[in-house]
């Protein structure tokens, strides 16, 4: 009797301390224990990780699902050998999150289709699994997500939250036209992070090209001046996934007007690394 008892208290214990793998694990665990074939310590040390364990991946799971990233990436699904412009030892670099500790910020550059987001999603998986708060935006949507904050009175606590996170990843910068106003919040956002935490940027446009995004060359050279300061640029020169599977496919490509193709060819994205 004392020991049901015992045996139902321990369960009921492990329950109110949230130790439900634990819980799931002991009966099969004691038994191997009095069977003699494995010592106490033994058995809870591999109880306790498999409870560490469990709780790890529920943690990388939960900021993983709040990075909001649009599809999940990973490294390994990354075809090198279709892109070698991509230096895979730099990737690896970037993938021990060293530049996330040193609040460094990555900017991968290059024309659409050529992997940009794909790696920028799959660094901001490894970075979730290492521990660190991620969110995943489109710069426009960013942008726009302040611009409606600003119009209410709620631009410095929406811009507090948007920069709160550890990584954050602005995608597709150069893709949609900015006004005058939305320039001057992503120079906040920049402003805002700087040495502080770690912003990975995707652009299809070369850094010489930013004045146009922005539409102030003065305010650009601001923007690159402390974005460029501590960073890596993963310069990307190769041909479009999608092309590439519509070609498979047997489907057409699309006509792309010669004066993009001249643009393509002569764009120089910046050295390879800055620091």
């Amino acid at each position: 009797m004392k020991g049901s008892l015992a045996y139902e208290r321990l369960h009921a214990n492990l329950q109110a301390l949230n130790l439900g793998t634990v819980e799931r694990g002991i009966d099969t665990a004691l038994e191997n224990g009095v069977r003699g074939e494995r010592s106490l310590t033994d058995v809870l040390d591999e109880l306790l990780h498999q409870e560490v364990t469990a709780r790890q991946a529920l943690s990388t799971e939960t900021r993983v699902r709040l990075a909001g990233f649009p599809v999940r990436k990973t490294l390994d699904e990354f075809d090198f050998e279709f892109q070698p412009s991509v230096d895979p030892a730099l990737i690896r670099e970037l993938a021990t999150m060293r530049f996330v500790h040193n609040a460094e910020n990555v900017i991968m550059v290059g024309p659409a289709g050529v992997g940009k987001t794909h790696l920028a999603i799959a660094l901001g998986m490894e970075a979730a699994r290492s521990g660190f708060s991620v969110s995943f935006y489109s710069a426009s949507r960013a942008l726009g997500k302040l611009r409606q904050a600003a119009d209410r009175g709620l631009l410095e606590r929406t811009l507090r939250n948007l920069c709160r996170s550890r990584l954050l990843i602005l995608d597709e910068i150069g893709y949609l036209p900015w006004d005058r106003q939305m320039a001057h919040l992503f120079f906040r956002i920049v402003e805002n992070r700087y040495e502080r935490a770690s912003t990975i940027f995707t652009s299809n446009k070369a850094y010489s090209e930013w004045g146009e995004v922005l539409g102030d060359p003065v305010l650009a050279a601001a923007v690159l001046d402390r974005i460029l300061h501590h960073s890596t640029t993963v310069n990307i020169r190769g041909e479009s996934y999608r092309l590439r599977v519509r070609r498979k496919a047997g489907t057409p490509t699309p006509v792309v007007p010669m004066e993009s193709k001249e643009r393509s060819a002569t764009r120089d994205a910046g050295p390879a690394r800055r620091k």
